[in-house]
C-alpha cells in the first residue's frame, strides 16, 4: 500500500492592518470587527493616536515595524497608499503568523493557508495586495522589499517610452518619485509583476475568493436591494469595499448606507453604529464668485457664461471653457466661420433629453460669446437644438467621412467636435474637416477617453492614444491601413498639436485634442 504524506495543517493567522491619520469611520470599524467575529486576532498599527478604534482590536506602534520621518503619499489623490504598500511588505518580512488586510477588506470566512501565500486575482490582469500573505522566505517578498526601498525606482513593467521618460528625468537630476508615478506603482502592479517573475503567481486565489465584487460593480455594495449577495460564493473569503470611492458614494447618499444595502445589512449584523463613527466631513467648497466679483477675467468670459447657464463644460466640472477662452478670446470679435460637430454626447446616444438641454445651453453660450460669427452645426439628430439666423444645421451620418466633408460650404476658422465621442466618429471628423480648415485655424475634439460602449467599435484605437503616439514618434499608426494613410497625409498641415488633461491636472488622462492648421 502506497505511503501518503500528510499535508501540513493550516496555521492560525492574525490580521495586520495600518491606519494613517484621522479617526476610523464606521466602514473601517466594520471591516476590522468582521475579522474578530470570524475568529482572528486583529492588530491595527498606527502612527500616533487614532480615534474610534473598537475595543476588541489590538493597537500597535507602526514605528516598531517601519519608522518614518515622512509619510509618502500619492500626489494626485493625497492617499498614503505608497506608505501602506511599503509598510505591509516590512510587516510580512518581520512576522511569521500574520496576513495583511486593508481597512476596506471585509472578512466573510476565516483566512487560512498551508503555504504562507495568501493573495488573489482582482481582474484577469492583476493580483491585488489589499489582502496579502507571503512567507518570510518568499522570493516575491524579497523583490518587493528591494524595489520599495528606493522611492525613485523605475518600474520594469512600464512601457519603454514611460521608462525612458523617468530615466531622462532622473539623469537630469529631477527624479520622479513613487508619489508622482502611476497609481499602484508599489501596490498591485508591483506585486503582480514580481509574482510572475518568481513563479509564485501559481499560488494566487481565484477572483471569487477575495475580490468577488469588481470595480465596475462596486455600486452594488450600497444600493438597496441590489442583490450584491449573488457575487458571493461558497469559496468567498473576503469582500473589497473600495474604501475612498465607497466613502464618497455614501457621503452623496447622506452619509449612512441604506439599511437594505449589503453594507447596511453587514453593519447591523456586526452591531456597528454609523452615527458613533461617521465618515469624515468633506472640506468646505470654495465660495463661488459672481462674474461681477471676479478680478482679471475681462468684460466677458466664456467660463462665466457656462457657469451662469449651469453647463458642465464650465468650472463646476470639466473646465473645458477655461481652455476655450484662452484660445478664442483674441478672436471672438472677428467675423468667424465656426463648425460644431455636435454640442453634447447625450443627443441621441444615452440620455437624449439631458443632452438636448445641454446642447441648447452651449448653443446659446457660443452665440453670445462670438457675436459676429456664423455657425454650422453638424450632428445626427433630425432637428437642431436651437433655431437662430446665425446657426445653420446639417444632419449628417458621422460614420461617413465623405458625408462630413460635404457638409461644409466654406473654410471654417474653428472646428469643435463634442458629438458622440466614439473614437471612430472623432477620427472620421478629423480626416474630413481638418483639411478644410482655414490657414491658422483651430480644431478641437473633447472627451477623448470617455467613449459610449454602444457606439465604440471593439477594434477602435482611442483618439488620445493615436495622437499621443504621433507626438512621441512623428507618425500616425492606426489599425485601419486606409485611415493610417489619411492621417499621415495630414501631417504636413499640422503646425501644432497638444493633448489637454481634465481639470488642468497633469496626471489626469488627456481629454481634449487641440490642432493648429498651417
Amino acid at each position: 500500500m502506497a505511503k501518503t504524506t500528510a499535508r501540513p495543517a493550516p496555521q492560525e493567522y492574525q490580521i495586520g492592518a495600518l491606519w494613517i491619520g484621522g479617526a476610523l469611520s464606521f466602514l473601517e470599524q466594520l471591516c476590522l470587527i468582521s475579522f474578530v467575529d470570524a475568529g482572528h486576532n486583529v492588530k491595527l498599527f498606527t502612527y500616533g493616536e487614532v480615534e474610534n478604534i473598537p475595543d476588541r482590536i489590538e493597537v500597535a506602534d507602526a514605528n516598531d515595524i517601519l519608522a518614518v520621518d515622512k509619510v509618502i503619499r500619492h500626489s494626485r489623490t493625497g492617499s498614503p497608499a505608497p506608505q501602506a504598500d511599503r509598510f505591509r511588505y516590512h510587516l510580512l518580512a518581520q512576522t511569521d503568523d500574520i496576513i495583511w488586510a486593508d481597512t476596506d477588506a471585509y472578512c466573510v470566512k476565516p483566512f487560512a493557508t498551508r503555504t504562507g501565500h495568501f493573495y488573489g486575482w482582482e481582474s484577469p490582469h492583476h493580483v491585488n495586495n489589499g489582502v496579502l500573505g507571503l512567507p518570510r522566505d518568499s522570493d516575491t517578498l524579497q523583490e518587493l522589499l528591494a524595489f520599495t526601498s528606493d522611492e525613485f525606482a523605475i518600474p520594469e513593467w512600464l512601457p519603454q517610452g514611460e521608462q525612458d521618460r523617468l530615466k531622462a528625468a532622473r539623469d537630469a537630476g529631477q527624479p520622479i518619485g513613487v508619489g508622482d508615478q502611476e497609481w499602484g506603482a508599489w501596490g498591485p502592479r508591483a506585486l503582480t509583476y514580481f509574482l510572475h517573475k518568481t513563479g509564485e503567481i501559481r499560488h494566487a486565489l481565484p477572483r471569487e475568493a477575495l475580490y468577488p465584487i469588481g470595480f465596475r460593480d462596486r455600486g452594488q455594495l450600497v444600493r438597496p436591494d441590489a442583490g450584491a449577495e449573488r457575487f458571493i460564493t461558497h469559496d468567498t473569503l473576503s469582500i473589497h469595499f473600495f474604501g475612498r470611492r465607497i466613502r464618497e458614494r455614501i457621503k452623496e447618499d447622506g452619509g449612512v448606507p441604506h439599511e437594505r444595502s449589503l453594507i447596511g445589512q453587514l453593519l447591523t449584523r456586526h452591531g456597528v453604529d454609523p452615527a458613533a463613527a461617521p465618515l469624515p466631513k468633506p472640506p468646505p467648497r470654495p465660495v463661488r464668485l459672481t462674474p461681477e466679483e471676479r478680478h482679471g477675467r475681462g468684460q466677458l468670459n466664456l467660463t462665466d457664461l457656462a457657469d451662469t447657464a449651469g453647463s458642465d463644460r464650465g468650472s463646476a466640472r470639466h473646465r473645458y471653457t477655461e481652455l476655450y477662452h484662452m484660445l478664442f478670446q483674441p478672436m471672438r470679435q472677428r467675423k468667424l466661420e465656426i463648425v460644431f460637430v455636435g454640442l453634447d454626447c447625450g443627443i441621441g446616444v444615452t440620455a437624449p433629453e439631458a443632452g438636448l438641454q445641454e446642447a441648447r445651453k452651449m448653443a446659446g453660450i457660443w452665440l453670445e460669446y462670438f457675436p459676429k460669427a456664423q455657425f454650422t452645426l453638424i450632428d445626427r439628430p433630425a432637428k437642431a437644438p436651437l433655431k437662430d439666423k446665425r446657426l445653420t444645421y446639417v444632419q449628417c451620418d458621422l460614420e461617413d467621412p465623405a458625408a462630413l466633408a460635404e457638409a461644409l460650404k466654406s473654410a471654417p476658422d474653428i472646428v469643435l467636435d463634442d458629438a458622440t465621442h466614439a473614437s471612430h466618429h472623432q477620427q472620421n471628423a478629423i480626416r474630413a474637416l481638418f483639411p478644410q480648415l482655414a490657414s491658422g485655424g483651430l480644431y478641437l475634439a473633447v472627451d477623448l477617453r470617455s467613449q459610449p460602449a454602444e457606439l465604440e467599435h471593439p477594434d477602435s484605437i482611442k483618439t488620445a492614444a493615436l495622437f499621443q503616439d504621433y507626438l512621441d514618434t512623428g507618425i500616425f499608426k492606426h489599425p485601419d491601413p486606409e485611415a493610417q494613410c489619411k492621417f499621415n497625409d495630414l501631417r504636413a498641415e499640422i503646425s501644432g498639436c497638444f493633448l489637454f488633461q481634465a481639470n488642468f491636472q497633469k496626471r489626469r488622462r488627456d481629454q481634449m485634442l487641440v490642432l493648429h492648421k498651417r
